[in-house]
């Protein structure tokens, strides 16, 4: 598997918070948090052979202050299944629907994504491309 994204850092109001918020959210993607270190908190694969492989978190969240622009992630899922347990756990753990989970043709016939506004209001995605 060829990986686009190496890794992506957001700034976060509150890191409590939102370590909260992501650990929650991401672990039915088989997320987890791996290292946390000076501030910052860095989330990557758990308990797959990609995890194995490759120990290295490539999400990262750390605590800033003031004014700062939303950012836009999409998180890869490998089954349908685990976009709907993602929005399910993001919105238990204090997201906000920013389009709950279905199909989005505008972008391919097999899109099928979830959508959630974070604590800080990144909009926050689980997508996948595999066929229903």
């Amino acid at each position: 598997m060829i990986l686009l994204l190496d890794h992506i850092g957001i700034a976060v109001d509150d890191y409590a918070r939102s370590k909260a918020f992501y650990k929650a959210a991401l672990t039915p993607l088989d997320i987890d948090l791996l290292a946390e270190y000076g501030g910052w908190a860095g989330f990557g694969p758990a308990g797959t052979a990609a995890a194995e492989l490759q120990k290295k978190p490539s999400f990262w969240i750390h605590q800033t202050a003031g004014a700062k622009a939303p950012v836009h992630v999409a998180f890869a899922a490998e089954r349908r299944e685990a976009v709907q347990a993602f929005w399910v756990a993001a919105l238990k753990a204090g997201g906000r629907d920013n389009g709950g989970p279905g199909i989005r043709a505008q972008y391919h016939p097999d899109y099928f994504g979830a959508f959630i506004l974070d604590p800080d209001g990144h909009n926050i995605e689980a997508v996948c491309h595999a066929p229903g």
